[in-house]
């Protein structure tokens, strides 16, 4: 029931109780009224036939009678008013007390409870509407907190291993333990670039979790975008001694992305698929249509996922073989990134391994049916 027509039958109940008692009451009023006026009528009528005057009920007329009756009446009306009155206060008080408490959940959550909820989500009236609206921002600030709280603790974590190669190095150079040269030099130049890239694929993830995220979205060809990303890679696999192919048909492929987030998208699958995929090996990209959204995937030949790491590959700095991507000067957000861009775009992700052997990293994303 709305919060208008709960307020409608309040003032309704208000008045049908004043009405009810006026209309139980005021009749009895009246007859006794009438009454009255019929006994000093009759008492009249008696000491004047016996020539006595008024007799005893003098100043008893018809005034008299007119005025208690009237009194009688106001009376009434006030004492029903005041008892719908309390009546009304009392129903009112059932609805301000879920605003009270909307009103301490505010205020909690303002001091830092993130974790307060308002309490009134399961009524069905506008209050209710308003309590579920606070307990949305209340998840959406917690997870935002979340977040930032994440963030700061990988990237204190990540920060630290190219920090210590490069205050190692530059102290070993400084004490003369190292030459200043070239080799070391370069050192220091790529755990410097590293680190850049750490700072940007985490304030890149951040701001996709977030939502905050600026994204151009518009309708495209997603074949086209396959067809790009595997020339763009060409060198790198060729240079690898891996076939790179990519399996799209020839009817295109349409769907409603930011094209510069979906080539990102596709060359972090197609960079992750060429590191661990051995020489001689084989990565194809494809492309299709299955229902209402277009699948892309990156299927590789190389040794596959162990199935207890595949529900975390999409996890922040999640490796399967740490070693190996710190080495390949990796940040571990490569997924991570696939992940929140195409959950930004309202797509999923999905990752399996292939038979006999390799992985499948699949991205779906709606697809349109025609450009606008």
């Amino acid at each position: 029931m709305s919060l208008r027509l709960r307020l409608a039958l309040i003032f309704a109940l208000v008045a049908f109780v004043t009405a009810g008692i006026i209309a139980v009451v005021t009749p009895a009023i009246v007859e006794h009224g009438f009454a009255q006026l019929a006994d000093d009528a009759e008492a009249r009528g008696q000491g004047q036939g016996q020539g006595q005057g008024p007799g005893p009920r003098e100043g008893r007329g018809p005034g008299r009678a007119q005025r208690e009756t009237v009194s009688a009446i106001v009376f009434l009306g006030i004492a029903a008013a005041a008892g719908a009155s309390v009546l009304g206060f009392v129903v009112a008080g059932r609805l301000v007390t879920p605003m009270r408490r909307l009103r301490d959940a505010a205020a909690d959550l303002a001091s830092g409870n993130l974790e307060r909820r308002s309490d009134v989500a399961g009524r069905s009236d506008e209050i209710g509407d308003l309590g579920r609206s606070f307990d949305t921002m209340a998840e959406s600030l917690e997870r935002s907190d979340a977040i930032r709280r994440r963030l700061f603790q990988d990237a204190a974590h990540e920060l630290k291993t190219p920090l210590t190669v490069i205050d190692a190095t530059t102290t070993a150079i400084l004490d003369g333990v190292y030459d200043h040269d070239d080799r070391h030099l370069q050192t220091i130049r790529d755990q410097s670039l590293l680190l850049s890239g750490i700072v940007d694929d985490l304030r890149t993830v951040s701001l996709a979790e977030a939502g905050q995220l600026p994204l151009e979205l518009t309708e495209l060809d997603a074949a086209e975008v396959v067809r790009d990303t595997v020339t763009g890679f060409a060198p790198a696999a060729e240079l690898a001694g891996i076939e790179l192919t990519a399996e799209v048909g020839d009817l295109p492929l349409r769907v409603r992305a930011d094209r510069q987030r979906l080539r990102q998208m596709l060359g972090a699958l197609v960079d992750n698929a060429l590191r661990h995929t051995p020489s001689g090996g084989s990565v194809v990209v494809e492309g299709r249509r299955s229902g209402e959204t277009v699948e892309l995937a990156v299927r590789d030949d190389g040794p596959g996922i162990p199935p207890e790491d595949l529900p975390n590959v999409f996890e922040r700095f999640y490796r399967v073989d740490p070693a190996g991507q710190r080495s390949a000067g990796t940040s571990g957000l490569g997924l991570s990134i696939v992940k929140a861009l195409a959950d930004a775009q309202g797509g999923t992700v999905g990752a399996s391994n292939t038979e006999p052997y390799g992985a499948r990293f699949a991205v779906s994303l709606p697809a349109v049916k025609a450009f606008t």
